[in-house]
């Protein structure tokens, strides 16, 4: 069996919700996404979702070393896409671009074995523990409560994470609400709050300390900058909530400073880390550190797949808890608080070919990124609160 060509396709989608963060409390409405598909001379075709913005990337090393391969041999075919940026290294649109060829050769090699990725992989248990992400600064507060009210009672969610950083008082008020609309389903709701590399740590110890004087807080997500391990392990050794950091980071070599100065508490793990074999490594070596490891949004939570055979797993994030965006659709399902994935070959994924001709886009659209306005103008060094204009684009509903 051979791969004999690899297509890739940029669309552009509308979010569920307007979805923002301390970097763009405005939100955005619309998001885009590539599907890749390797195939071989046996019709079978691997899916990978993501990239969006690394198309060439993705055509060129994928002509180049995957063409013309086996696809089972997918640890191997990894490394040669590892090796090849090995001068320039491999992350930022290199490592986007491998992460979802990857991603395709997985799928491929659970569909030859005619199987769901979980099995492929020798997952141990069918379900497991999720959380709800709302992503959701640009709501109102009455808007974030009914959401994880909806996300409790709907879905049985009995977490939440709160996007926070840019007002202290709105923050508490709004972690007050988030736990009231969980607390429909447990009385002991897990709370969790991200500020995106917005604070300093100085900023980030005031600012959880004075959480924690309220709330049992679950663990605090990127609390400093991604590469700043000793600001990193300061939080960590100064709140009594775990640090959970590692999101943004590309490599196991990019995580060999926090396991060496134990300065995260909880490893953030994603097939967006140079794809699913580097993120069951990640979790293999923090597993070696004795570290919980967390998986962050997917996908169609393909995610559910992955946590299966993680010894270390803690949760997994859910954005969206019905998986896909219109263009594809997976059969992960989200019951009681559980993602659950299901018994189609690969991932699971199904793309809906009418609806992908139809969305398609030459190029990543103004807004449609996956971080579109970059790093908030004072992180780290001082507040720059919502501005009226930045409060007005969040008041207008995803339709617009």
């Amino acid at each position: 069996m051979k791969i004999v060509r690899v297509k890739s396709t940029l669309y552009v989608h509308r979010l569920s919700r307007r979805m923002g963060d301390a970097n763009s409390p405005a939100g955005r409405v619309k998001g885009t996404n590539c599907v890749v598909e390797l195939e071989t001379d046996e019709g079978l075709i691997g899916i990978g979702l993501g990239g969006g913005g690394v198309r060439p990337q993705i055509q060129a090393l994928a002509e180049g070393l995957l063409v013309g391969q086996d696809p089972r041999r997918g640890y191997g075919l990894w490394q040669r896409l590892v090796d090849k940026h090995f001068k320039g290294g491999h992350d930022g649109l290199i490592n986007d671009a491998i992460a979802v060829l990857d991603m395709a050769l997985w799928d491929l090699k659970a569909k030859i074995n005619n199987e769901p990725l979980w099995k492929t992989l020798g997952g141990s248990r069918d379900r497991s523990l999720a959380y709800a992400s709302g992503i959701e600064s640009p709501l109102s507060d009455q808007q974030v409560h009914d959401w994880y009210a909806e996300m409790a009672t709907q879905y049985g969610f009995k977490g939440g994470k709160l996007k926070v950083g840019l007002d202290q008082d709105a923050d508490l008020r709004r972690l007050g609400l988030m736990e009231q609309a969980l607390r429909r389903v447990t009385d002991r709701p897990m709370l969790l709050v991200d500020a995106n590399e917005y604070w300093s740590p100085k900023q980030a110890i005031r600012k959880v300390r004075e959480m924690e004087e309220r709330f049992d807080l679950g663990w605090v997500e990127e609390p400093a900058r991604r590469w700043d391990f000793l600001g990193l392990k300061r939080v960590s050794d100064s709140v009594r909530s775990p640090v959970c950091a590692g999101e943004n980071l590309d490599t196991l070599g990019d995580f060999l400073p926090y396991f060496h100065h134990r300065c995260a508490d909880v490893i953030q793990v994603s097939c967006g880390m140079s794809g699913i074999t580097c993120a069951l490594q990640l979790a293999d070596a923090a597993y070696g550190y004795e570290l919980p490891v967390t998986l962050g949004g997917s996908p169609g939570n393909i995610h559910a797949h992955l946590a299966t055979v993680m010894p270390n797993f803690m949760c997994l994030e859910v954005v969206d808890p019905e998986p896909g965006d219109g263009v594809f659709n997976s059969d992960v399902r989200i019951v009681d608080g559980w993602a659950i994935p299901g018994e189609r070959p690969g991932l699971g994924i199904e793309i809906d070919r009418e609806t992908l001709a139809r969305q398609a886009v030459d190029r990543v659209p103004p807004g449609a990124g996956p971080s579109p306005f970059g790093r908030r103008r004072g992180a780290g060094l001082y507040e720059v609160p919502p501005t009226a204009a930045e409060l007005a684009e969040a008041a207008k509903c995803v339709e617009d």
